[in-house]
């Protein structure tokens, strides 16, 4: 019999209201119980039911990814994807988000944000070995916005840098539509360490149910719930939902936890994550197709007094559920009692189909697991046949809108002056969205564990070199394989197509994995998007989903998991609600034989040649670039066309190349076209650069500062020349007739000189390069 425990005495629209849940809600979690809910199981079908936990909104969408693949172990359902990754190495992978914790304690959303990714890669029995993130912010001319850019910044780099994990890669994008809304991202790596991998569904009727970790407060209450509506001017109200970490006890948390599970002991294991105990309960018993019962007066604490409904909702951190062996359950306590954590029995896998909660000697909660985790509301909603009219209309936009070029300057209509070319390049290398964040990554240690193979900055994709972590299967070889990461996605062209602009986060993402010399695999994304209540909203993330699966079918590139946050906007006094840019993160791994082959992006030697590859059928635009709303002050256009077959052939095309130690360098013509690409070239490598460009019937800032075009640069060893026409010949036969590679220039001492038609466009030392670059976002601090 259920103790309603005094809640059923609770004001229905007040409970509503504060669980996120609407009337229709209510009325069917009656129906699931065949009785009304006392307030201990409104707040957990409260978070249960919110799209942070059961995708309410976006799981119709998600079904059209594609996620099988030849390398994928594991997809969608659990903690993390796997992928094999060769020589009997598995990769663990995800990204999540940590959003709007983020927007009102900066510092511990941040921090938790990266304790919560990292457990959900050892949860699988991997230890974790590399961290990126993606964010973003409003513009750095609010103080605001700086205060929120610092806090984040520091809470990564505190959770990070003490638990011992590398944070070795990453992008970062300013834009107003951020302000007040920031997006925090944190993808995490891991290699497999145990014999099998470790799945969350429970087994075995009577097997005990293993809390270990640290103890239960009241912190974190309710936070998927907060996570799953917007951001208001009463959110600060909402601290309490934000989690307090602790890094160095999630630190020995993963040896405790690695070296359980290599005994073979731990059944299953759940991160107690969103939604905490609930949610960990209630997936590990769906997921076994068995129940779970609950005994909180067992659970660790530590504070007085907390209530069941607090217990259930807690989201403190570094937090474990296990389903154990009964015989081994002395030896897993010791284990962990070691490790200076708790360890406590506090229920057991039972028969029936139930989570059953009980407190103080009474049940005060008895719900269906399917009414909690695999049979949860659906919310459908019509999808807009065409794109809004003011996209439309901003599709209309031509290149000959913009004023004419006179003796080469032009007039920026942002600034109402003339500028010259070069003075535009410089201009736009000290924008923050696309100027070095060397003042963020310099803040996180990308060096420890000692397996980065590039620092921060150097290269399109992070490189992580694989060292045999199950000593069974320790290789004889001395050559090392590797993993590239890499974290995209040009909110301006989503925002302008959601469609194209989706495509595009995939190719870029792919495209920077094999600039270094990987080939992509699998990717995991993160969709963060505005209400999908709203028909534009929702129109957006239907498109960006759709764009997501073509391009993962045409590149080969399953999607093994990720975190859909949704109403990311904000609501002012005047109820005038501001959403984001529509961010759908592309998170992809690939992998190198080795880590040896693997290539940065600057120019190594003084009169290597510089190349360009690229399809003529992938559109390259002024629309939707960056020159276009950093120069001239206008975000609009129509993102260029993808063409994903030529895409595919340039990647394979220039990895083979780079495999055959031809290639020395390599960089995707991305933010700012050409001419920045090959600006950021010589900048890292204190090295100039002679171009010279061939004008057809293009303007010269197409050709400067255009996007688009499945576009690589990349620079060919000078005494390899030979070998390297001998390459391209042999290849040719292969080439399809709209993919092109021609020279551009070579490598010189200090300056960067760009000619057109043999007349002078650009000519700046590197000196003048690098200090717009590199000071650019230092300078607000």
């Amino acid at each position: 019999m259920i103790n309603q425990e005094n809640n059923d005495l609770y004001d229905l629209n007040e409970a509503l209201q504060v669980e996120n849940l609407t009337l229709n809600d209510y009325e069917e979690i009656c129906k699931r119980l065949k009785r009304k809910p006392n307030r201990t199981e409104l707040g957990m079908f409260g978070v249960m039911w919110s799209e942070h936990c059961c995708y309410r909104n976006s799981k119709p969408l998600l079904s059209k990814f594609p996620t099988k693949g030849k390398n994928v172990l594991v997809g969608p359902g659990e903690n993390a994807g796997v992928i094999d990754v060769g020589n009997n190495q598995k990769l663990v992978f995800k990204i999540e988000s940590h959003n709007h914790p983020s927007a009102i304690e900066p510092f511990q959303g941040a921090a938790t944000g990266v304790g919560g990714i990292l457990r959900d890669i050892f949860t699988m029995g991997a230890r974790p070995i590399a961290v990126l993130n993606s964010l973003r912010f409003g513009n750095l001319d609010k103080s605001s916005n700086v205060d929120l850019l610092r806090g984040v910044v520091s809470g990564i780099a505190h959770y990070g840098n003490c638990v011992g994990v590398p944070t070795v890669g990453g992008e970062i994008d300013f834009d107003d539509s951020y302000s007040g809304n920031p997006l925090v991202n944190v993808m995490a790596l891991g290699l497999l360490e145990t014999e099998e991998i470790v799945c969350s569904g429970a087994k075995n009727v009577g097997s005990p149910v293993l809390y270990v970790g640290n103890t239960t407060g009241r912190d974190g209450v309710g936070g998927a719930s907060f996570a799953s509506s917007e951001l208001t001017i009463t959110s600060l109200d909402d601290r309490p939902a934000v989690q307090v970490g602790d890094p160095f006890v999630e630190k020995s948390l993963i040896e405790a936890c690695l070296d359980a599970f290599k005994t073979g002991d731990v059944i299953a294991a759940q991160d107690m994550g969103a939604a905490g105990l609930t949610c960990s309960s209630a997936e590990m018993a769906a997921n076994g197709n068995l129940g779970i019962s609950i005994d909180l007066d067992l659970v660790p604490s530590r504070e007085d007094d907390m209530s069941s409904y607090q217990y259930l909702l807690s989201e403190s951190q570094e937090r474990m559920l296990f389903v154990v062996k009964e015989e081994k359950i002395s030896d897993l306590i010791e284990k962990f009692n070691k490790w200076g954590l708790y360890a406590s029995v506090i229920g057991e896998v039972i028969g029936t189909n139930e989570v059953i909660i009980s407190h103080k000697g009474k049940i005060v909660a008895q719900i269906p697991t399917s009414a909690l985790s695999d049979d949860t509301p659906v919310n459908f909603h019509n999808v807009m046949n065409n794109p809004p009219d003011d996209l439309l209309n901003k599709w209309e936009w031509k290149e000959n809108d913009l004023p004419e070029i006179h003796e080469q300057k032009i007039f920026s209509l942002k600034d109402n002056k003339n500028f010259s070319f070069s003075e535009i390049i410089l201009k736009l290398l000290s924008n923050p969205s696309i100027a070095s964040k060397r003042w963020i990554y310099k803040q996180y240690d990308s060096q420890v564990q000692a397996n980065t193979v590039f620092t921060p900055g150097k290269s399109d994709a992070a490189v992580v070199r694989l060292r045999e972590q199950n000593k069974k299967y320790k290789s004889k070889s001395k050559v090392f394989s590797g993993v590239a990461a890499s974290v995209d996605c040009n909110s301006r062209w989503v925002a302008l197509d959601p469609f194209r602009g989706s495509i595009a986060a995939v190719a870029e993402s792919a495209r920077n994995v094999s600039c270094v010399g990987a080939e992509p695999v699998a990717i995991t994304n993160n969709l963060n998007f505005s209400s999908p209540e709203n028909e534009i909203g929702y129109w957006q993330l239907s498109s960006s989903c759709n764009g997501i699966a073509e391009a993962c079918k045409a590149l080969e590139t399953p999607v093994t998991g990720g975190n859909v946050s949704l109403y990311n906007e904000s609501k002012y006094k005047d109820n005038l609600i501001s959403p984001i840019n529509p961010t759908p993160v592309i998170g992809m791994v690939g992998r190198i034989d080795n880590v040896e082959k693997a290539i940065s992006s600057e120019w190594k030697n003084i009169e290597d040649q510089i190349w360009l590859i690229g399809s003529s059928k992938s559109e390259i635009k002024i629309a939707a670039s960056s020159y276009l709303e950093y120069f001239h002050g206008e975000i609009t256009g129509r993102p260029p066309k993808i063409d994903l077959l030529d895409e595919k052939f340039c990647q394979s095309f220039l990895r083979n190349a780079i495999l055959n130690s031809l290639v020395v360098s390599s960089h995707d013509i991305s933010d700012g076209g050409l001419a920045i690409a090959l600006a950021e070239s010589c900048i890292l490598s204190e090295k100039g650069a002679t171009i010279e460009l061939e004008k057809d019937l293009k303007r010269v800032d197409n050709l400067l500062f255009a996007e688009g075009g499945s576009r690589i640069i990349f620079s060919i060893n000078k005494i390899k020349q030979n070998e390297w026409f001998n390459y391209l010949k042999q290849n040719q036969i292969n080439f399809p007739s709209s993919v092109y590679v021609k020279k551009i220039g070579y490598v010189s001492s200090d300056t960067l000189k760009i000619k057109i038609n043999e007349k002078n466009i650009c000519n700046i030392r590197v000196e003048e390069l690098t200090e717009k670059f590199n000071n650019s976002i230092s300078d607000y601090f």
